[in-house]
């Protein structure tokens, strides 16, 4: 027992004080849940502080003086004045980023950096910088300058509190339009994708139809991949140098279309996993019912069927809609000049480098991530058991002619899932499209392009490795903890929530938080800014959700005697941990393991604004070269890090079969 209470007559209820190895978890718990808000909550308190910063010029809080030719000085005019006389500065002329810059000679038209009149300068108040070239000044004390040391001279910006950025924001028709955009492509490619994925998900649980195993072994490929090569691929084929251009009928595959089917083939795994998990659980008897009932195959499918998936089918819309609406790679690779948030978002940031408007874009992306994750979560709580103790697992009849229809639906969808990798790899090969269609591996010569070379490849492995293990041991660890600590109920709730945020939290928006926080010479952990830690700490963080969960189900498949027993034993909990938790729930933790290696290889958005010179990844990589014009080359970093994940999944099997022999015996007998 850990700090619970015990029934006792009136007057006499006491509590139990916690016992070493509960204090030990909770101490765990903690320090993990710190580590959460650290590398979660608190960036993301960073950046909405950060929307909310707006800077302007306030030209009440200079003054200037002017000399004539003998030296003689003017009356003090203030910069404010000076503007009113000369109607130069309109109000809105006036805001700029934290980086802004105003001539001091803007507000002298007559100005001659040769003569030799004299100026002097003076802040109004205390907080009234300026530069004169890289040297800031901010002081009420009038200075003096020469004319040209005076055209060096620039006014800097004043920062305040307030909603004027969001307003801007939604004034500005072309950035406004990006809402309506990300939601209309979200929209689309989910209807889609859930379709198609329901329909192949149906034919592999409903049907007799062969070759199921090499289906779903395609329909996974996808996840292997950054989100940057579809992208890629649809160029070669439908660009303007494609090799099925005329298939378009003169449409361009660059905006809504490419992304679109971008979006289809990197989300379709995600949404046929959740779907084929709901149509595996159905009940032979309720299907025997209707067929007793004498109800149509149709009919039968919309009472029975689609019902009893619902929530899969829910659940897949969402994932998929959240990450559609998130993805950054596909739109910058394919979008043209379709802007969606994820591109606001890089556009202010990198190309303009306004990090205030780049915040606001992060929050409002937030919006659509948060209430999908929140519908999602809620549609999983009314979700009830399909299988009961005497529910019989549904076996499909044989039906030729459904079983080929089945198969042609497979079929053409593995033909497209297929079609989008051989076409990069054919890319990766060719010489120079289109003139030199002749093959050789130049392409794969990285260190002659722009991206960071074979160096970026192997620092993607090295972040992959890191990513993998300190996760998996954070990961894991924090969830037992959370789940094995008796009481303690307000810190489980908490590090509950902390440990689920990161699902709704998109990686462009993670990143970009991660700027504020980490890149503050306040901050004492600013050390790590720009080094491989700070990649690692950002994709542990980004996919922590999905680890946590799936320890949690490993981890409740245990009986709960065994803490109660070990501790009668006089056996401290980290040997019941070693002993019988890890081995029992190895599979998971290899699961976790290679599910944050794989997409620690493949992650964008989460590391896009993070990276330096020294830590350039391969999917970076793809990016740089892409946006030099190196699409070959591109397609090959992008086969590299498929082949990577290919050999990574390989291994995990091989490496998981041999464990489960030697540990899972137990579950055989």
């Amino acid at each position: 027992m850990d700090g619970t209470q015990i029934a006792m007559p009136p007057g006499k209820a006491v509590r139990l004080r916690v016992d070493r190895d509960g204090a030990i978890k909770r101490l765990f718990m903690v320090v993990i849940g710190l580590y959460l808000v650290i590398a979660l909550a608190l960036p993301l308190y960073a950046m909405m502080s950060r929307s909310l910063v707006t800077y302007s010029f306030d030209l009440t809080r200079y003054e200037f003086q002017v000399s004539d030719e003998a030296g003689n000085w003017g009356e003090p005019v203030s910069a404010a004045e000076l503007n009113a006389r000369l109607g130069r500065f309109a109000p809105t002329d006036l805001r700029t980023n934290t980086n802004g810059r105003l001539s001091a000679t803007d507000f002298f038209p007559d100005f001659s950096f040769r003569s030799p009149v004299k100026y002097r300068l003076r802040g109004t108040t205390d907080n009234a910088p300026w530069l004169v070239g890289l040297d800031l000044k901010n002081t009420t004390a009038w200075q003096e300058y020469d004319s040209n040391t005076f055209r060096r001279v620039n006014l800097r910006p004043v920062a305040s509190q307030g909603l004027q950025n969001y307003a801007e924001y939604f004034s500005n028709p072309a950035l406004f339009s990006s809402i309506e955009n990300s939601i209309f492509i979200a929209t689309v490619s989910t209807v889609l994708t859930v379709v198609l994925a329901f329909g192949f998900a149906y034919a592999i649980n409903r049907s007799c139809m062969p070759f199921k195993g090499s289906f779903r072994l395609v329909a996974m490929m996808p996840i292997l991949v950054p989100s940057l090569l579809p992208g890629i691929a649809l160029i070669y084929l439908f660009g303007n140098q494609g090799m099925l251009k005329e298939m378009l009928g003169g449409q361009s595959i660059y905006g809504p279309l490419g992304i679109v089917i971008g979006s289809v083939f990197f989300t379709f795994p995600h949404a046929f996993i959740i779907i084929s998990t709901a149509l595996s659980l159905a009940d032979q008897r309720q299907y025997e019912a209707a067929e007793s009932l004498r109800a149509s195959k149709w009919r039968t499918f919309w009472i029975v069927t689609i019902p009893g998936a619902r929530y899969g089918l829910i659940s897949a819309a969402f994932v998929t809609f959240t990450l559609v609406i998130t993805d950054f790679g596909l739109p910058k690779v394919i979008g043209g000049q379709y802007n969606v948030l994820a591109i606001d978002i890089y556009k202010q940031v990198i190309g303009q480098q306004n990090f205030e408007m780049g915040a606001v874009v992060s929050m409002i992306l937030l919006i659509p991530a948060v209430v999908a994750f929140a519908v999602d979560r809620q549609m999983q709580k009314k979700q009830v058991s399909l299988l009961s103790a005497r529910s019989v697992p549904f076996e499909p009849r044989p039906n030729r002619r459904f079983e080929m229809f089945c198969l042609a639906w497979c079929g053409a969808i593995a033909v497209f899932i297929m079609g989008i990798i051989l076409v990069c790899q054919y890319a990766a090969l060719v010489k120079f499209w289109p003139y030199d269609l002749s093959l050789s591996l130049n392409n794969y010569d990285f260190n002659r392009m722009d991206g960071g070379g074979w160096a970026s490849y192997w620092n993607s492995i090295e972040m992959a490795a890191l990513t993998a293990v300190i996760g998996t041991v954070v990961v894991f660890t924090g969830a037992y903890m959370v789940e094995k600590v008796d009481g303690f109920a307000a810190g489980r709730n908490v590090f509950q929530f902390l440990a689920m945020l990161p699902m709704a939290i998109p990686g462009m928006v993670l990143g970009l938080a991660y700027i504020f926080f980490f890149n503050n010479p306040a901050n004492p952990l600013n050390a790590i800014y720009g080094t491989m830690a700070i990649l690692v700490v950002s994709t542990v963080t980004h996919f922590y959700t999905v680890g946590h969960l799936t320890a949690l189900t490993a981890l409740k498949q245990i009986d709960a005697e065994f803490e109660p027993v070990a501790s009668s034993l006089r056996q401290p909990f980290y040997r019941l941990f070693a002993r019988v938790t890890v081995p029992v729930c190895l599979p998971a933790i290899l699961d976790i393991s290679i599910y944050l290696f794989v997409n620690a290889m493949t992650t964008v958005s989460a590391v896009v604004f993070l990276y330096s010179t020294q830590t350039t990844l391969a999917s970076i990589a793809v990016l740089n070269m892409d946006d030099a014009g190196d699409i070959a080359p591109a397609a090959a970093m992008g086969m590299m890090i498929f082949y990577t994940n290919a050999v990574a999944r390989i291994l995990h099997a091989v490496v998981t079969r041999r464990v489960l022999v030697r540990t899972q015996a137990w579950r055989r007998r």
